[in-house]
């Protein structure tokens, strides 16, 4: 059991949020659902049962049905929290205005004895790459600045139908690129575990959001790792969806061939829920998959309900590269210390080798670039985009990309232009395709041999804002752990198992745990065991007080 570091709180129970001590769940036969979405809800626990699934999703609903408090009073204390925090973490570059009279909304459909949604009452923020109607979204670039789109991304729409309320919109680092949330065009977000250093990115205000409990959960895209090491550096879970599970109608195309919509949350349940709501076909995008959507709830057991080995036969590869040079000491060792846990869970833990694991990082730069360069194309003032003022068109293209791209971007659709140009592209963008298959091959036999490949989900843990800004090489690399898995398309979940200690804070070290495509059950199933089974493994930042809801 990972019991040893647990960092210190302290409070700021001037911000509290008014939920109910203990765990509440609702009953299934209480409030009906819609046909489509009954799989979300037959396999939950009734309020009265003893055993918990450790979900802020379903203690707010029945906390609502049992009218134990009211959608406006939750509004209410996640705003007053929101508006406390946000001049220190900046996770926001919006705040819906219709929060309140959403959360009014579903309070008179419950006094009415209405149906309301499996999400009514849950907060989500939702990353500003991904659109919303009425509501800014920027993709973190002026060149987009005051934009509104006039419609929903698929993903909101089905929150919003569910009974979701969007609360705002989250910063990240512009259009995506970046690990970070340095490379915004608007603001720069602080850790919530240290103000003085990054969230991770380009999700980081989604990931910063969840761990300051400033809402429920979170949107954010993962083109290379971008839900996936912020959710390592924050201290929360972060699942990244086979390509083609989520739809990606709505999200701005950064590379279309890696990038999905990912979930941000504190616990694994609220993940898997968050997950079931936003999956399946849409015909908007050709890429979503036609497969049924399995009922990721029905993976989850009560801690009290478990075997003594719950996850006995289970085969997990402990991937070699990931635990070499380049990886902090402490990160190791939180790892290999997960996967004793894992062990006495019941898995048999292996080492595997992937030898073209470190292909991976050039090969992921050289196609990512290439295709930003590609959907970028479109922000030229005239189809999209802020128009600057110019004589002649071509001076028009030119200042409203100079003037509404930042550094991270031009450079990113530079190289991707070189990689793609006629000279070059068997040397670099062909090349980099035929190590993308090798990569797929490499974790196809991996897989057939176990359940699940574990690794870290970063180098480090979060380093300081400012410390690698200038130096992009040393940002790329932080990479190497997540870009693998978007080459090779799979579904992959990161959960927090442990701490390093740097200096005076303790940070969060993230597990991620890599599965088959379309195998998203069985990360859930064996991360919500491992998360119940950690002793003592509660990830609060020491800035929340400590009678917060987990």
């Amino acid at each position: 059991m990972l019991s040893t570091l647990q960092p210190p709180r302290c409070s700021l129970s001037r911000f509290p949020l008014h939920l109910p001590s203990k765990p509440f769940f609702f009953h299934s036969k209480q409030t009906p659902y819609p046909i489509a979405n009954s799989a979300l809800t037959d396999q939950l626990p009734s309020s009265n049962a003893s055993q918990s699934l450790h979900s802020q999703i379903l203690s707010i609903r029945h906390s609502l049905l049992s009218r134990q408090i009211t959608a406006t009073q939750l509004a209410e204390s996640y705003l007053n929290r929101l508006r406390a925090l946000e001049p220190h973490l900046n996770s926001f570059l919006h705040v819906s205005e219709s929060v309140l009279s959403d959360a009014r909304e579903i309070d008179g459909k419950i006094q009415r004895n209405e149906e309301v949604g499996p999400l009514a009452g849950v907060f989500v923020g939702v990353k500003d790459n991904i659109c919303t109607a009425g509501m800014p979204s920027t993709g973190g670039s002026r060149i987009l600045e005051g934009y509104r789109p006039p419609f929903d991304a698929t993903a909101v729409k089905r929150i919003k139908e569910l009974g979701g309320i969007v609360i705002g919109k989250t910063n990240l680092d512009e259009f995506g690129m970046g690990s970070s949330t340095e490379g915004s065009a608007f603001q720069v977000t602080a850790n919530p575990w240290d103000l003085s250093r990054v969230p991770g990115g380009s999700s980081g205000g989604s990931a910063s959001a969840v761990s300051a409990r400033q809402c429920v959960v979170s949107l954010g895209s993962d083109t290379g790792g971008s839900v996936r090491q912020p959710a390592s550096f924050c201290g929360v879970v972060g699942l990244k969806p086979t390509y083609g599970r989520v739809s990606r109608f709505g999200l701005m195309a950064y590379a279309s061939s890696l990038d999905v919509i990912g979930c941000l949350s504190t616990t694994v349940a609220d993940a898997g829920i968050l997950l079931h709501a936003i999956s399946g076909h849409d015909t908007h995008d050709a890429t979503s998959s036609k497969r049924e959507v399995p009922d990721f709830a029905s993976q989850f057991s009560a801690v009290d309900s478990l075997e003594s080995k719950p996850l006995k036969g289970l085969r997990i590869g402990l991937i070699r590269e990931t635990l070499e040079n380049g990886v902090d000491g402490e990160v190791k060792s939180a790892i290999r210390a997960a996967a004793s846990h894992l062990e006495e869970l019941g898995c048999s833990i292996n080492e595997v080798s992937l030898p073209s694991f470190s292909l991976g990082l050039p090969a992921y730069y050289i196609l990512a670039s290439s295709e930003s360069s590609s959907n970028l194309a479109r922000y030229d003032g005239v189809r999209y985009g802020n128009q600057a003022v110019a004589d002649e068109l071509t001076g028009l293209y030119e200042n409203s990309r100079a003037t509404g791209f930042g550094s991270e971007v031009k450079m990113r659709i530079l190289m991707g232009t070189y990689a793609l140009s006629a000279g070059y592209y068997d040397a670099y963008y062909k090349r980099a395709q035929q190590v993308r298959t090798i990569i797929q091959k490499s974790f196809r036999e991996a897989l057939d041999e176990n359940d699940i490949l574990i690794s870290p989900a970063a180098p480090s843990a979060a380093y300081k804002i400012g410390e690698k800004v200038n130096d992009p090489l040393a940002m790329y690399a932080g990479d190497i752990m997540t870009v693998n898995v978007n080459l090779a398309g799979l579904p992959a979940l990161v959960l927090p198992c442990g701490f390093v200690r740097d200096g005076s804070s303790n940070l969060p070290v993230g597990l991620q745990m890599i599965g088959a495509a379309f195998d998203e059950g069985k990360l859930l199933k064996v991360g919500h065991i491992f998360e119940q089974t950690l002793s003592e493994g509660r990830f609060v930042p020491p800035l929340l007080a400590d009678d917060i809801v987990g």
